[in-house]
Order: structure tokens, then sequence, then C-alpha cells
């Protein structure tokens, strides 16, 4: 029974080795398009409805907040049909491959974003260029099982974090352009590189 037991372990080592070293197909290029158009959407109307003088900072992190987990959760409906079709007999591998490298720069932005509402409101306009950092150290970590353009994607969020950082505070702060902006022509980017890379593959 012991040995059985090691030679499970064994086995299932093996295919957690081999997922991680299997390019992942999981991410899907039409909700990634979607994410994208819906942060550049959301952008546009609280633009419309706000200004400079009627900025309130709780509603911008709920607003952002909401499209965020509406943009999860229809990426990841996605990501996991398609890691099923895509991998089979190794999705289970391939989905806790992914979330290893992604799912730590979601749980650091969550947290960041908490410490700063809690002891630092001061400092709540720096969140969308944060953010974007963080979201661009989540591709860099997946990027060594995603098509090699991806770190242009990377690079971009790394960019568009650094520039809002640099330009947004004062009458800039928390500007819904700060956030729709970056994360919607950085969502279609991801989506055009996987695009391009699964019609090459699939050639």
């Amino acid at each position: 029974m012991r040995k059985f037991r090691e030679a499970l372990a064994d086995l299932h080592a093996i295919r957690g080795q081999i997922a991680r070293g299997t390019q992942f197909r999981g991410y899907g290029p039409a909700s990634l398009t979607a994410s994208g158009l819906l942060a550049l959407t959301v952008a546009a109307i609280e633009a419309r409805w706000t200004d400079d003088r009627t900025r309130d900072v709780w509603a911008f992190l709920v607003t952002w907040l909401a499209t965020a987990v509406v943009a999860a959760i229809f990426t990841g409906g996605e990501t996991i049909r398609r890691t099923q079709r895509m991998h089979t007999g190794f999705a289970k591998e391939m989905m806790h491959s992914a979330a290893e490298q992604i799912i730590p720069a979601f749980v650091t932005g969550f947290l960041l974003t908490t410490v700063l509402a809690r002891f630092a409101p001061h400092n709540l306009w720096m969140l969308p260029g944060l953010w974007q950092l963080i979201f661009s150290l989540g591709i860099f970590a997946s990027c060594r099982f995603l098509p090699r353009p991806m770190f242009i994607v990377g690079a971009w969020y790394l960019s568009a974090g650094l520039v809002c950082l640099a330009v947004g505070d004062g009458a800039r702060a928390l500007s819904p352009w700060e956030m729709g902006i970056p994360f919607g022509i950085g969502q279609l980017l991801f989506a055009s590189v996987l695009q391009i890379s699964y019609r090459s593959v699939d050639a």
C-alpha cells in the first residue's frame, strides 16, 4: 500500500512537471477581448457622469473592483472550458500551474488595496498604477508557459503603471481613463497575442 501511494505521488509529480513545461492554451481571446472592451466602456461611462469636482475614491474603488470581478468571471469560465478541451487528460494540472503564476498577483493587489484603504487613504490615488504594476508581474511570471510575445503585454502594463504613478496625482487623480486605457488596451493586446499564436500553432 505504501509503495502504491508513493507511485501515485511520483505520477502526480511527473504530470505536474509536464504541465509546467507545456504551453498553456487555456486563456481565451474572446473573453480577454470582452474584458478589454468592458474596461473601456466602464471608463467612458464613468468619465461621462463624473468630473474632477465630483470624483469619489470609494465609488471609484467599488466601480473598478466590480468590473474586475465581472471580467474575472467570464474570463475564468472560458479558461476552464478551453483548458478541458485543449489539454485533455492534463486539464487539472494545467489549471493548477496557471493559477500558481497569476493568483499571487491578484491576492497581492487585494491586500494592498485593503491596507491602503484602511491605513493610508490619502495614497489611494496610487492604486491604478500599482494595480497595473502588480498585473504586469503576474503576466511576466506566466510568460514561461505562454507565447513568447506575451512579454510585450507585461511590458505594456509595467509602462502604463509607471506613467500613472508619475502623472496621476493632483487633478488627474483617480481618472477613469487611468484604468480604462491601460487595461482596455492591455487586454486587447493580450487577446491579439494569443490569437496570433494559436493560429500559427494550428496552421
